[in-house]
């Protein structure tokens, strides 16, 4: 897990609260939690890139999401292993994997071990941490 990475975007708090919904804001700037099966991306089917809401950045797939049955939208692998960077979480009594974009530092949401293959991974991510870009 990196600790430690370039952060490409920084605005202030008055500038991501003017530019995203108070939902957003609250997941991506204040490392907030949406409400299990709230989102409509959790059952999204349709073909794109999910990119962050915050930048923009292209983040994960459509290809790579599964229905985890979690009640967040979740994927086996990002887009490009340079669109996330990955933080040690000690929240809740329980070691976790923080996962944020690494263009802006946005919190998504979180990854775990118990994911299908070829990874093995579960990205368990916020929906109000994405933007999904439908395929043409």
């Amino acid at each position: 897990m990196t600790e430690e990475k370039k952060i490409n975007i920084k605005k202030t708090d008055a500038q991501w609260q003017e530019q995203l919904s108070e939902e957003a804001y609250q997941v991506t700037r204040k490392h907030g939690t949406e409400r299990a099966f709230t989102h409509p991306y959790e059952s999204e089917k349709t073909s794109g890139s999910y990119n962050c809401i915050c930048c923009g950045e292209a983040l994960f797939t459509s290809d790579s999401k599964f229905n985890s049955g979690t009640g967040w939208p979740s994927y086996f692998q990002p887009a490009s292993p340079s669109a996330i960077s990955e933080y040690t979480d000690k929240k809740l009594f329980a070691t976790r994997t923080e996962v944020r974009c690494a263009n802006c530092d946005a919190h998504l949401g979180h990854v775990f071990p118990d994911g299908p293959q070829p990874t093995g991974l579960r990205y368990c991510i916020n929906g109000a941490a994405l933007d999904l870009k439908k395929d043409k």
